[in-house]
């Protein structure tokens, strides 16, 4: 992704807080996906796997998540999220299907198998998350401001 460049809010210089503001959330948004990557590792998988599986359990629009769907909430290209799927049928983890009205659109379906995975890391993020919290709940507050 391109960097965007942005200047500083119009009235309101920035100042060293807003800089020991800024590290300590990405300090804490890398000490959260670096625990992510691992947890997944530790289950087989890739972090993008698991991310894709994490989209597709999580789909929250309207029927049943496709190729192009995938790809858009992992910010890959489409070739890329068909590849990701490759892998993860060939792990047994996710099915494909023609849609029955339009042949051309695949949708994407978790096996129980990826079911079970997917549950005990997602536990394992939402327990970590807990733990995050107390610290991340003050400095989005203060971004409030």
């Amino acid at each position: 992704m391109a960097a965007r460049k942005k200047s500083a809010p119009a009235g309101r210089e920035l100042t060293q807080a807003d800089y020991r503001l800024l590290a300590e959330f990405r300090r804490l948004l890398r000490q959260f996906l670096a625990f992510s990557e691992a947890e997944a590792m530790d289950a087989g998988l890739s972090p993008q796997q698991h991310q894709a599986l994490l989209a597709i359990k999580g789909f929250d629009a309207e029927g049943t998540p496709t190729v192009g769907d995938l790809a858009e909430r992992l910010s890959i290209r489409h070739n890329s999220a068909v590849g990701v799927g490759d892998r993860l049928e060939k792990m047994r983890l996710l099915t494909r299907q023609a849609d029955p009205a339009d042949g051309r659109r695949v949708t994407l379906a978790l096996t129980d198998d990826a079911e079970k995975l997917l549950a005990g890391l997602t536990a394992a993020h939402r327990d970590e998350l807990r733990r995050l919290t107390p610290l991340l709940k003050p400095l989005l507050t203060k971004l409030e401001r």
